[in-house]
Order: structure tokens, then C-alpha cells, then sequence
């Protein structure tokens, strides 16, 4: 049976299947600290638990409590489900729930806020903490405008984008695991998984968490070996425009855009990439834009803080060389 947390805020804890905290968790930890206390939340089923190292992550970020949310037989991935256990969670002390704006946790947000009568935002990339109130600044438009709303509820769900905090760990304390037993309704278990595949690890950052992103579209005529090497110098993430995944040049996962994964890195490194609306839409609330093409009039320099105009397989090969004579 859930109890009621007593925190000010719960965070939703992403992990893979075997644990791992997803990049942003340390993100949403610190962000949530600036809120009041913060109690972490874990859904999963037929009996798991964090592993220690998660579970020192979550503590070592701020959270001395993680909730785990069983949810016996049923899927613990479903968005019904784990809107619903997290409802259960939420008492008369919360004040966020807060959770990665990812595309299934955007609906488990909203899934949230008619549960609870919540407050619901995502894609936030702020959060300003007044005496009884929360303002949000929130990205909208395909990301061309920001937005400033004041939740007038008691309650906020808010789905954050990456990097609108740096993540700052705090003690040395790991968190403690409390178990809940999660009744879910016949609603939530209409759909069933019948089969599920973790996608291959890699070394790689997650495209929609990465600090770096370098994206390859119709220029790189279906090679992205370059950007693969200048990816692995910079610790970063590779992505693509439509037409690349359309193409069955690369995988459709890393198709960034209105219709993709939206990204916000520090740098994003667009080769070959001619920035139409679709794919701005999907990045151009990057840090810093660098756009490489070898027509002066793509769409995509309108928008870059440095434009090279060029071929990508004479510039890239010489911006690698350069970034490993700088390494050493």
C-alpha cells in the first residue's frame, strides 16, 4: 500500500534496465534541492530494487529517501502506470513532482496532472522559487520562443529539459529505499508489453542528455564516419536530420527534430545540415550552434553563432586533428 511521501518534492528516477541512473536524474536532483527537500521515486516491479550504486548516486545528490514504486506483474514502464503510482505518492506536503521531458514522461506528466489536478509543464528549462508559488520558464513554439508562467496550483508537475541546471552533488550519505506496493487500476492495464528490447550500450552520451551533439544530414551522402570520430574526441553524441534517417542512413532514434528527439546541448555541430524548420524546431535551442555546409544559404546560418562554409570531409578531418594536437 503507498503512503504519502512527506517531501516538498518527488523526482521521478529514469534508469535502464539493469539500474543505471539516466544522465539527467543528477540534473533534476539539484534542481529540486532549490525547491525544498526531495525524495526520490523508482518505479519497477515483481520485486526489484535499486542497485547500492543508485541508490548512493541519488543520496550523494541530495535525496535521503527513494521511494520504490512496485507495481507486481504489470509493466512498470507503462505511462498510465507510472502516473498513477506516482499519484499515490503525492501528499498534502508536495509541492513538484518534477520529471525528464522525455516523450513518455511528457505524457506521464500530463497523465499526473489530471490524476492529481496538477499544475503541468514541460519543456522547462527554469524554475524561480517564490514564498507560495512557482514561476517557470518554459520553451514553446518549437522551441523559438520562451515563455514565463506562474503555477497557481499547490501542485507542479514539471517535465524538465536537460541542462537547465548543472548537477551539483552534495552528501556522501546514500539514500534509503522504502517499498511500496502498488495496486493499479484496470484503466492502467489496458495495454500490455509483450516483448521489450534495451537498446545496445554505448560509450556515447544519450542524445537528448548530451552536453555535445554533432548531427550529419544530406552533405554527408550517407557516411557518417567523421562524425563519429569527431563525436568520440568531444565525449558527444551523434544525431541526424530526417532525410538521413529516411534515407536508412543511420538509425531513426537519433533523428532530431519536431518529429524526433528534441535537444539543447552546449554545442551542437550541424555537418552537411541545411536547418529546416522541422529539425530547427529540435535544436536550435542549443548553447552554442556551429553549422558547416557548403551552401552559404542554408537555412541553418541563420540561426549558428559560427558559420563555416565548406565541405565537411575537408573541415571536419582538420577541426579533429586540431581538437587532438590541443589534447595532446
Amino acid at each position: 500500500m503507498t503512503t504519502p511521501a512527506e517531501a516538498d518534492v518527488l523526482v521521478l528516477i529514469d534508469h535502464a534496465d539493469d539500474g543505471t541512473l539516466r544522465p539527467q536524474v543528477r540534473e533534476l536532483l539539484t534542481l529540486g534541492r532549490a525547491i525544498g527537500t526531495v525524495h526520490g521515486v523508482w518505479v519497477t516491479g515483481a520485486g526489484a530494487t535499486p542497485p547500492p550504486a543508485a541508490l548512493e548516486e541519488v543520496g550523494g545528490h541530495g535525496a535521503p529517501v527513494v521511494h520504490v514504486l512496485d507495481t507486481g506483474s504489470v509493466h512498470p514502464r507503462l505511462t498510465p502506470v507510472v502516473a498513477e503510482a506516482l499519484a499515490g505518492l503525492v501528499g498534502p506536503a508536495t509541492r513538484a513532482v518534477l520529471v525528464s521531458s522525455s516523450f513518455e514522461n511528457k505524457e506521464v506528466a500530463a497523465r499526473l496532472g489530471v490524476l492529481t489536478g496538477a499544475g503541468t509543464m514541460v519543456d522547462v528549462t527554469a524554475v524561480e522559487v517564490g514564498p507560495d508559488r512557482l514561476v517557470v520558464d518554459k520553451q514553446v513554439f518549437a522551441a523559438t520562443w520562451t515563455s514565463r508562467c506562474t503555477v497557481r496550483t499547490p501542485l507542479a508537475v514539471l517535465g524538465v529539459k536537460p541542462h537547465a541546471v548543472e548537477a551539483e552533488a552534495t552528501s556522501a550519505d546514500p539514500a534509503v529505499a522504502v517499498t511500496h506496493e502498488v495496486e493499479v487500476s484496470a484503466t492502467a492495464r489496458a495495454v500490455e508489453v509483450v516483448e521489450r528490447t534495451e537498446r545496445a550500450p554505448s560509450d556515447r552520451p544519450d542524445l537528448g542528455a548530451a552536453q555535445v551533439v554533432v548531427v550529419g544530414g544530406r552533405g554527408t551522402e550517407g557516411d557518417f564516419s567523421l562524425l563519429d570520430e569527431l563525436a568520440d574526441v568531444l565525449g558527444g553524441a551523434v544525431g541526424a536530420t530526417r532525410v538521413a534517417t529516411d534515407e536508412g542512413w543511420i538509425d531513426k532514434d537519433a533523428q532530431i527534430g519536431q518529429t524526433g528527439v528534441t535537444v539543447a546541448p552546449r554545442l551542437y555541430i550541424g555537418a552537411g545540415v541545411s536547418g529546416a524548420v522541422h529539425h530547427r524546431g529540435g535544436m536550435q535551442a542549443s548553447g552554442t550552434i556551429v553549422a558547416i555546409n557548403t551552401d552559404a544559404d542554408a537555412p541553418i546560418f541563420e540561426i549558428a553563432d559560427l558559420g563555416i562554409v565548406g565541405d565537411l570531409r575537408e573541415v571536419v578531418p582538420r577541426a579533429i586533428a586540431e581538437l587532438r594536437r590541443l589534447r595532446g
